[in-house]
């Protein structure tokens, strides 16, 4: 039996503009990695409204994420993202296509779906899992593969 695509969404916020600039290095450096791991299928990048940032991904299988996933600089940076976001949140499913899905239809799944990372001072929002949706206009958007 052939695995399934599994698509990974994760939305970011982080709390003080003080981490942006080492939170833009590590996410440009996270980024080209996920392009270049073994299994990815796609990978895009969206800058939102306060310091907020999404990433969507699709891959071959389980397996090529969690490697990826461990791998630096993915795995270390993960462990700042406890300080720099107060907000972290991620949901994983597979299905029929490598296809990214649409930042709405991402959105709908992590709120119902998703489930928080540990962040050292979680806001109001973290605590409830409830997020604004992304806004899509008027913001950057990169598409690595």
């Amino acid at each position: 039996m052939l695995a399934m695509p599994v698509v990974s969404i994760t939305r970011l916020r982080v709390r003080s503009w003080r981490y942006l600039p080492q939170f833009f290095i590590r996410t440009l450096l996270i980024a080209r990695q996920a392009g270049r791991s073994a299994g990815n299928l796609a990978v895009t990048l969206l800058r939102d409204r306060h310091n907020t940032f999404w990433t969507g991904t699709s891959w071959s299988d389980e397996a090529a994420i969690r490697t990826f996933m461990h791998a630096a600089p993915h795995g270390p940076a993960m462990r700042k993202l406890l300080e720099w976001c107060d907000e972290a949140s991620l949901v994983r499913w597979t299905q029929d296509s490598s296809e990214l899905p649409s930042w709405d239809i991402a959105h709908r799944r992590l709120e119902q779906e998703g489930r928080a990372s540990k962040v050292n001072h979680p806001s109001p929002a973290h605590v409830a899992h409830k997020f604004p949706a992304p806004t899509t206009r008027r913001t950057a958007q990169l598409r690595i593969k």
